[in-house]
């Protein structure tokens, strides 16, 4: 099922693109996968410095492939790891490289829960999002939906969809800070390479750090916090990036990060 889920990598830029028009981009099991393992190698590929999650034109994820779900008795559905295996239920959260999230058409179920798992979204006006698990007896898959997404958009924005499992439009999630941009669709991979172009050159080290600092602090006490974001600023301090960009700044050119 791998042929569903690609990557390639252009110019330290890597792109993960869901595959299955005819479904659109409904994800099965093994698919689901096959998608965890590549988000893990690309967070581990020395090539990629910043990730573009997408669909083919037109789709993104229309959530869990139903048909297939049938196949697995209900006590085992979507139950794919203990609590513990983060990597397993957040993925793109826990890959270290920035991801873009670049949207275009429905992202429902699961495949809302992966652009809350983005750590920026750009989207078309064919985009729409939809976390209608309620309509299927559930609660949000991976479960950002309901950790994330409050705290994207607040507590009473987030429950309405959840409860509702309304679709949110792009123009409205672009209103309420759920997406950065909002782009057509013939623009979409552009606009997603020049930010990823612009996140870029930064470090790839410091990078690494900033996300895992966001993403634990979201429900982190500030002790906490400040102990973790201690640490970090003294590996950066060491890295043989944080002495380029100073060396690059004193001597008025590009820095050469290489992430270490």
């Amino acid at each position: 099922m791998s042929e569903f889920i690609r990557y390639e990598v252009e110019d330290g830029i890597g792109t993960i693109t869901i595959d299955r028009a005819a479904k659109r981009n409904a994800m099965t099991y093994a698919m689901l996968g096959a998608f965890i393992e590549t988000l893990r190698r690309a967070g581990e590929d020395a090539d990629t410095r910043v990730l573009i999650l997408t669909g083919v034109p037109g789709a993104f994820c229309a959530g869990t492939d139903l048909a297939d779900l049938a196949t697995i008795p209900g006590g085992q559905r979507g139950l794919r790891g203990a609590a513990e295996e983060r990597g397993r239920w957040w993925p793109i959260v826990e890959c270290p490289k920035p991801v873009i999230g670049a949207i275009d058409g429905p992202a429902y179920g699961m495949g809302a829960e992966f652009t809350s798992q983005c750590d920026i979204r750009i989207a078309t006006p064919n985009a729409r999002f939809a976390w209608n698990f309620a309509h299927r007896g559930l609660v949000p898959d991976t479960g950002a939906g309901s950790w994330l997404l409050p705290r994207l958009i607040g507590p009473a924005r987030a429950l309405r969809l959840l409860y509702t499992g309304e679709p949110l439009s792009a123009e409205d999630a672009l209103a309420i800070g759920y997406l950065d941009q909002l782009v057509a669709p013939e623009v979409l991979q552009d606009k997603a390479r020049e930010l990823a172009g612009a996140i870029q050159r930064g470090s790839p080290f410091s990078h690494a750090r900033i996300k895992a600092l966001v993403y634990e602090g979201l429900g982190a006490p500030v002790d906490a916090h400040m102990e973790r974001h201690t640490r970090a600023l003294a590996e950066c301090f060491r890295s043989a990036d944080h002495q380029e960009g100073v060396a690059a700044f004193l001597e008025r050119r590009e820095a050469r990060f290489t992430g270490k």
